[in-house]
């Protein structure tokens, strides 16, 4: 069994930074005078998503505190783990819908606003079980609880037809699975490395994966975004921690462009197999190397560290308002050491609504 590469980290949360989606400025974008091609936007994944579930559960992983939101119209810490809005929010906004997406478990929002866009997503979590179990996060499986709980209060709340309609004729943005290998397999604390392979835990995830699709799927979502893995071995943490060689984690990037041609193999099988559901992937990683080998293209100054703190470990509660380090212009620099700022978010999701509009919209 091949051992995984001795990199040892404190506890890695996720990254991938997903990119799936959208910008609001978008071309494409639904008049407000239209109704929108998409009745809402529906949200599954980790932080790369996350508009504050974890705000309500019992976890230390949580971002609603500065300078976190700090860019955002109000300053207020949301949960997001960013310095302002998540590509769910642009994709939301561009098609005419409003421009935050509401988490689930946030008290401040109703079933009325649930009705046009609603996240799942809980930062830490995975496609594996056990990758939620490591910072007690919401696992994939309770996200599906939640939206099947969802669906009977949109029921009650619009009918059933209407309900049907709004389930049916969503955008489903899911990102998740890079902490299922940064904090998961390659940290030692699930016992996976040791009963798996890496390319058996490619294999299992993606399996994984396909199951929650298919629920998805059997529960009503018919338009869906999927997004790869990024250069999973390029996050500032991840340079960080590869201090020997310098430099990004080649062994990572290697296992993230294995995972996602797997990935890009089960989706085609579960398009013939399911000819009602719509998926486009999202080849964040691709989009994202253009990036780091090109910062200038994006008007960023310095890629390999985070804005927040020092920008080399920082992310969470370690990511607060006491550092003196903090920069002043995010626009310049990753978020913190695990997750892109606002405006990173924002490009990438100009290419993914685009994605959108080509194969799902």
């Amino acid at each position: 069994m091949a051992s995984p590469p001795a990199h040892r980290r404190a506890s890695a949360l996720q990254a991938a930074f997903l990119l799936a989606l959208c910008s609001f400025c978008c071309g494409g974008g639904a008049s407000l005078a239209e109704p929108p091609k998409v009745p809402a936007v529906i949200v599954f994944g980790d932080s790369t998503v996350d508009t504050g579930n974890n705000n309500a559960i019992g976890t230390m992983l949580k971002s609603n505190f500065p300078p976190y939101g700090r860019d955002m119209a109000d300053r207020r810490a949301t949960g997001r783990f960013c310095n302002g809005r998540l590509p769910p929010d642009f994709i939301s906004e561009a098609l005419g819908l409003p421009p935050l997406v509401p988490a689930y478990l946030d008290p401040a929002y109703g079933i009325q606003d649930f009705a046009r866009g609603v996240c799942f997503a809980s930062a830490g979590t995975g496609l594996d079980n056990a990758t939620a179990g490591v910072l007690s996060v919401i696992p994939l499986w309770k996200e599906v609880e939640y939206f099947k709980e969802y669906q009977r209060r949109l029921r009650r709340h619009v009918g059933r037809a209407t309900a049907r309609r709004i389930v049916t004729d969503a955008l489903y943005i899911v990102s998740i699975g890079t902490n299922d290998f940064l904090e998961n397999y390659f940290l030692f604390v699930t016992g996976r490395f040791a009963q798996f392979t890496v390319a058996e835990f490619e294999d299992f995830l993606v399996a994984q994966a396909e199951r929650f699709l298919a629920e998805i799927h059997r529960l009503g979502a018919r338009r869906v975004t999927f997004a790869g893995l990024s250069p999973i071995g390029c996050l500032p943490l991840e340079r960080t921690l590869n201090t020997l060689r310098g430099g990004c984690i080649e062994e990572y990037n290697q296992v993230a462009r294995e995972y996602n041609v797997k990935v890009l193999d089960m989706l085609r099988r579960l398009r013939t197999s399911r000819p009602g559901l719509k998926v486009a992937y999202i080849n964040v990683y691709q989009n994202m190397l253009d990036l780091i080998n090109k910062p200038s293209t994006l008007g960023l100054e310095n890629v390999e560290e985070g804005c927040c703190a020092t920008g080399k470990l920082e992310m969470s509660y370690l990511c607060n308002d006491a550092s003196p380090m903090t920069c002043d212009d995010a626009g310049k620099y990753f978020w913190d050491s695990f997750h892109p700022t606002e405006k990173v978010n924002q490009f990438f999701g100009k290419k993914t609504l685009d994605l959108c509009y080509k194969e799902l919209l």
